[in-house]
């Protein structure tokens, strides 16, 4: 997978993408990574990538040639087409065309007023090829981008940031992690918290015994099926503890309905 995002502050992205899972996937050749300072496409001697309002207002907007030119640029140098706003119509590089056997890039918008995040979103985005995440300062964009360009717009929760670069690094390694080959272990990705619908059960490691608390003795059995009989209730009550909207949407047994509304009389 290809990611590239553009932003203004390109050295923030340094650490996220040489450390850790992100780091070490990009080492495998897994996943490339780049930041990119659209501003070498502001088009002026100042480069200027924003201004003020139409029709008056607080803040400044950031204009949308320099934004098209910068993923236009990526589009040319990957030879990825891409579709412009809710058209059929296939363009490279800006012009109309084709290019056979490539798939078009999902080109994300980060905003506050974009499409709630959420593992269901990480799991559709780890199927693509080719991802470009656009990161906004100021107040806001020009409407054109998001008419024009974009093909998603995603916010990580209802709270007002400086910019689009941390809600980008949260999607970025929510994505990543779920590409074959980046965790350790295979299975881990699915059982997170959230793939399966619900919240994850609780872990225990050693010792068995801390400052006199145990671990569960199913867990010390080694009798693997009443081990996951454990997990698969103790996931259950967790979500309907901490987060019981997550139960309306659940695929759960009919076993495992009753044993929820049998617990809720309990308490």
């Amino acid at each position: 997978m290809r990611v590239d995002v553009l932003t203004l502050f390109p050295e923030m992205f340094d650490g996220v993408f040489n450390a850790s899972i992100l780091g070490k996937a990009r080492e495998k050749g897994i996943i490339s990574l780049q930041a990119v300072n659209f501003r070498q496409y502001a088009g002026n001697k100042h480069g200027q990538v924003d201004d003020t309002p139409y029709g008056g207002g607080g803040g400044m907007v950031l204009k949308p040639d320099p934004i098209f030119a910068a993923v236009e640029a990526l589009l040319d140098e990957s030879e990825s087409p891409t579709i412009l706003g809710n058209t059929d119509e296939v363009v490279q590089g800006g012009e109309a065309g084709s290019s056979a056997g490539l798939k078009a890039p999902r080109i994300i918008l980060m905003c506050p007023q974009g499409e709630t995040f959420t593992q269901k979103k990480a799991e559709e985005l780890a199927k693509e090829d080719h991802l470009i995440f656009i990161c906004g300062h100021y107040e806001g964009y020009d409407e054109r981008i998001r008419e024009h360009l974009v093909t998603d717009e995603l916010s990580i929760g209802d709270y007002v940031l400086t910019g689009g670069e941390l809600p980008a690094m949260v999607a970025i390694d929510s994505v990543a992690r779920l590409l074959p080959g980046v965790l350790g272990n295979e299975t881990s990705a699915v059982t997170d918290s959230f793939s399966t619908g619900l919240l994850e059960y609780p872990h225990y490691t050693r010792p068995a015994e801390f400052r006199g608390w145990k671990v569960p003795e199913v867990l010390l059995s080694g009798h693997h099926v009443n081990i996951d009989a454990w997990r698969r209730q103790e996931t259950l009550r967790r979500t309907m503890e901490r987060r019981p909207d997550l139960l309306e949407q659940a695929e759960l047994t009919s076993k495992e309905r009753l044993w929820i509304e049998e617990q809720r009389k309990m308490d």
